[in-house]
């Protein structure tokens, strides 16, 4: 096994994100997106031509995943949306929970087959357990595949029946196995995070299966290896990390949001870089998210 080696954090864009999220690299177009939930904002920023682009859009967002040229399902409050980011066209619209208004969508990924799982939170963060994780195929049939979330994040898919997703008010980290019909078999604590570590947040996966957890009030992103082993820790000049996408050449490039929600006056003065979003440059290997795969018929009808 390769020990992973990273150089220190750089700016990439001095954004001053509220709630930095959706880290997700499209190859083609050789840029990083990410987005603010509070400010209602996608970003893009391409690596080669350095062309630093914002869209806007109407609701709360949480994340994206791509489909094709500028088309991306957007994560909205209350809705996944398909929209064309440069002509603002909106090809799609599916309700998510109607019948919880203060709910919004969260994190979410593409699984290793293309199909976009993500999950849902009570938007005011009280204490209750209103999110649910969800998985919506390639014909739009959504599945609700588990419940009783306060904030859902992640997942990352180790294959298409095993994967990681978090609950970061409880700190745990979980290691789920379903099988072809979405159902559960085996949900356990792969770890839990302390007080001091603050609470994981978005996550991803390297070729090896080790896991990039960010962490939200623990100002670092950390490496666990499959048996939960901490094995590398990368700190961060900025409090609150929120996700992390591998990307760029050779896909050993880390890109990191992050957010200043929450944060005090002397939070500030101690993580005066908290908001911003950075780079980091590794020698691991890192896992692409997958686009968002269409079935012919859907194809046809959207694009």
């Amino acid at each position: 096994m390769i020990n992973i080696i990273t150089e220190q954090p750089k700016i990439l864009w001095k954004v001053r994100c509220t709630l930095g999220e959706g880290t997700l690299w499209v190859k083609e177009q050789n840029s990083i997106y990410f987005t603010d939930i509070k400010k209602k904002k996608i970003y893009s920023f391409n690596t080669n031509s350095k062309k630093k682009t914002i869209y806007k859009v109407n609701k709360e967002i949480g994340f994206l995943a791509h489909i094709k040229g500028y088309v991306f399902v957007l994560g909205l409050q209350g809705e996944i949306r398909i929209q064309n980011l440069k002509s603002k066209k909106i090809l799609k619209s599916i309700k998510i929970e109607e019948d919880l208004k203060f709910n919004r969508i969260n994190d979410g990924k593409t699984d290793l087959s293309g199909n976009l799982w993500f999950g849902t939170m009570d938007n005011l963060e009280r204490k209750i357990q209103k999110g649910s994780l969800y998985k919506l195929d390639k014909k739009f049939k959504l599945t609700k595949v588990d419940k009783n979330y306060r904030i859902t994040n992640g997942p990352a898919f180790i294959n298409n029946y095993n994967f990681y997703h978090t609950d970061s008010p409880k700190k745990i980290i979980y290691k789920i196995k379903i099988n072809k019909n979405n159902k559960i078999l085996r949900k356990k604590i792969f770890k839990k995070f302390t007080s001091l570590e603050g609470s994981p947040d978005g996550m991803t996966l390297d070729k090896n299966k080790n896991l990039w957890v960010a962490h939200f009030n623990g100002a670092c992103i950390s490496v666990f290896n499959k048996k939960a082993k901490l094995i590398h820790r990368i700190k961060f000049p900025a409090k609150n990390i929120t996700n992390c996408a591998f990307g760029g050449k050779n896909t050993k490039e880390l890109y990191v949001s992050t957010a200043t929600k929450g944060m005090s006056r002397a939070d500030f003065r101690k993580f005066r870089y908290s908001g911003f979003f950075f780079s980091v440059k590794t020698n691991a290997k890192g896992v692409l998210q997958k686009k968002f795969i269409l079935g012919n018929e859907e194809k046809r009808s959207l694009l």
